[in-house]
C-alpha cells in the first residue's frame, strides 16, 4: 500500500502534514518514510515520526526502475506496511518547465502510486475546485485520489470548499487543517532545522499527529492506498558491489554533520565497509579507519565549536597527509578548508571559507571527472545537486579540480572537487544511485591505499 503527498505549490504545510499523517498511522501501522527530490532535512521529520529511516525517491538520480527498487527495497528493509511518501514542492514542479524529471508526478508515475493533493486553502472556495481540475487535467494519467486542504478559516469555511471540490471535480476532500500558527516549525536558509538539533520538535511533532487525527479521515486515506495497483514490473540495482575487501570508514555523524543518504551508507556497507561513526565536535581524534566520509550539514553555525576543537582538527590533518582517502560534501567542504568565517578549521584546503546572504547555488548538477580520483572515474559523469549559501575564496589560486561542470556552478569557473592528496571535496551532494560506483570505488582505495 502506498500513497503521495504533493503540494499544489509552495508555503502549503506539506511537511507538516505529511509528517503528522506518517505519525498517526504509525500508532498502528509500520509507515515507510520517503521524501521526493534532494532533501536531507524533511526526512529528518519522518524519521522522529515513524521511527523507521525515510529515504528519498528522486526521478534526477534514478531510472524509473531504480525508483520501484529503492520503494521495495526499504519496504522489506524495515517490514513496513504502508509507504508514503512527500512530495517536492508542486506536484509538476521538475528541473524543466514542461518536463518530468524531478518531479514528483515522475515518482507517482512510477510507483502506479495513488496522489493526494494538500492545498492551502485560504481565501479559496470554488477557486479551489479550478486548481483541483487543472492539476487533473494538466496529466490525466496521474491517479489524483484526494485532496487535504490546509490553513482552513473555519468548519464552515471547510464545508463549503468540500462541496465545491466534490461536486465539481468529483474528487474527495479527506481532510482540513485550521489555521494554527503554533503548528509552524523554526526554518533556516536551507529550509527547516532539522529535526536531530531539537527535542522540542519532538513536541512539534506530536502535535502534529494529533491534529491529524482531529482533522482528516484516515480511513478514507487507508482505502485509498488500499486501493494501490501493483507495482509495476522492471527493477534495477541502485549499486555496484565491486569492493570485497573489508576496511572500515569513519563517518562524521553528529548535530553538525547530518546530511546523508541512507542508500550511500547502505552501498558502502554492502561494500563490505565497517562505519565508524564519530564527532568532529566531541571527540579528540578520528577513530582508526582507513577512510572518512564527512557529509554536508551546518558547520557555520557550529563554526566555533568546531574550532576549539584542536585535537580533532590536527587528526584530520594528519589523516590527510599521511595520504588516506578523505571524500566531504559541503559542509564538509567548508569544514576541511582554512576557516569558515575566520574560525580556524582542519585547513587541508588552504583557502577560507565564508557565508553569504544569499545562495550561491541551488540547482541538480551534471559534472564530469576530469582526473581519477578516490570516487569517480576520469571521463565517468557525475550527478547530485547542490544548495549553499557559502563559497571558498581561492584568493586567485588555482587548484587542482575534480570535476568540470556541465550543469551547475561548482566551486569556480564551472569546476568542483578540490583534490589534494587522496582528499576530495565538493560543493556536489551525491545520490549512490546517480553513480552506482560511488560506494565501490571509496570502499576500495581505502582497502587498497
Amino acid at each position: 500500500m502506498r500513497i503521495v503527498l504533493a503540494g499544489t505549490g509552495s508555503a502549503v504545510g506539506k511537511t507538516t502534514i505529511s509528517t503528522g499523517i506518517m505519525g498517526a498511522l504509525s500508532e498502528e501501522y509500520r509507515v515507510q518514510p520517503f521524501k521526493v527530490g534532494p532533501d536531507y532535512i524533511d526526512p529528518t521529520y519522518h524519521t522522529l515520526a515513524t521511527g523507521i529511516n525515510s529515504r528519498n525517491l528522486d526521478s534526477f538520480f534514478m531510472n524509473d526502475s531504480q525508483i520501484r527498487e529503492a520503494f521495495e527495497r526499504s519496504l522489506n528493509i524495515s517490514k513496513s506496511h504502508l509507504g508514503i511518501i512527500e512530495g517536492v514542492r508542486g506536484l509538476y514542479e521538475g528541473i524543466s518547465p514542461i518536463g518530468e524529471v524531478g518531479s514528483t508526478a515522475s515518482v507517482a508515475k512510477a510507483l502506479n502510486a495513488p496522489v493526494i493533493l494538500i492545498m492551502n486553502a485560504r481565501s479559496l472556495v470554488k477557486s479551489a475546485a479550478a486548481v483541483v481540475l487543472g492539476f487533473k487535467k494538466l496529466d490525466p494519467t496521474i491517479n489524483i485520489r484526494g485532496v487535504i486542504l490546509n490553513q482552513v478559516k473555519n468548519k464552515k469555511h471547510y464545508l463549503k470548499t468540500k462541496e465545491a471540490i466534490e461536486t465539481l471535480t468529483k474528487t474527495d476532500v479527506i481532510g482540513g487543517m485550521p489555521r494554527d500558527d503554533s503548528l509552524r516549525v523554526e526554518d533556516r536558509h536551507l529550509g527547516l532545522v532539522p529535526a536531530v538539533e531539537r527535542e522540542t520538535i519532538k513536541n512539534s511533532i506530536y502535535k502534529w499527529k494529533e491534529m491529524v487525527k482531529e482533522h482528516i479521515d484516515l480511513d478514507i486515506l487507508i482505502s485509498i492506498m488500499k486501493d494501490s495497483k501493483k507495482l509495476p514490473e522492471g527493477r534495477k540495482d541502485l549499486w555496484k558491489v565491486e569492493n570485497h575487501k573489508r576496511v572500515k570508514l569513519g563517518v562524521a555523524m553528529d548535530e553538525v554533520f547530518t546530511f546523508y543518504y541512507k542508500d550511500n551508507l547502505d552501498a558502502l556497507e554492502a561494500n563490505h565497509a565497517e562505519l565508524v561513526y564519530f564527532s568532529p565536535i566531541h571527540d579528540e581524534e578520528v577513530p582508526d579507519v582507513d577512510g572518512l566520509y564527512i557529509g554536508g550539514g551546518y558547520p557555520e553555525i557550529f563554526a566555533q565549536e568546531l574550532g576549539a576543537n584542536i585535537g580533532m582538527l590536527n587528526s584530520v590533518r594528519k589523516f590527510h597527509l599521511e595520504g588516506k582517502p578523505i571524500y566531504a560534501e559541503c559542509g564538509g567542504l567548508m569544514y576541511l578548508s582554512r576557516s569558515i568565517n575566520n574560525y580556524k578549521m582542519c585547513n587541508v584546503f588552504n583557502y577560507p571559507s565564508i557565508m553569504t546572504n544569499k545562495p550561491q547555488a541551488l540547482s541538480y548538477i551534471i559534472s564530469k571527472a576530469i582526473k581519477d580520483n578516490i570516487l569517480v572515474n576520469k571521463g565517468d559523469i557525475f550527478r547530485g545537486h547542490e544548495f549553499h549559501y557559502s563559497k571558498v575564496n581561492l584568493n586567485g589560486a588555482k587548484p587542482q579540480f575534480a570535476f568540470k561542470m556541465l550543469r551547475g556552478r561548482g566551486i569556480q569557473n564551472d569546476y568542483d572537487g578540490l583534490i589534494e592528496k587522496n582528499t576530495v571535496a565538493s560543493y556536489i551532494h551525491t545520490h549512490v544511485a546517480a553513480y552506482p560506483l560511488f560506494a565501490s570505488n571509496f570502499t576500495r582505495n581505502a582497502a587498497e591505499i
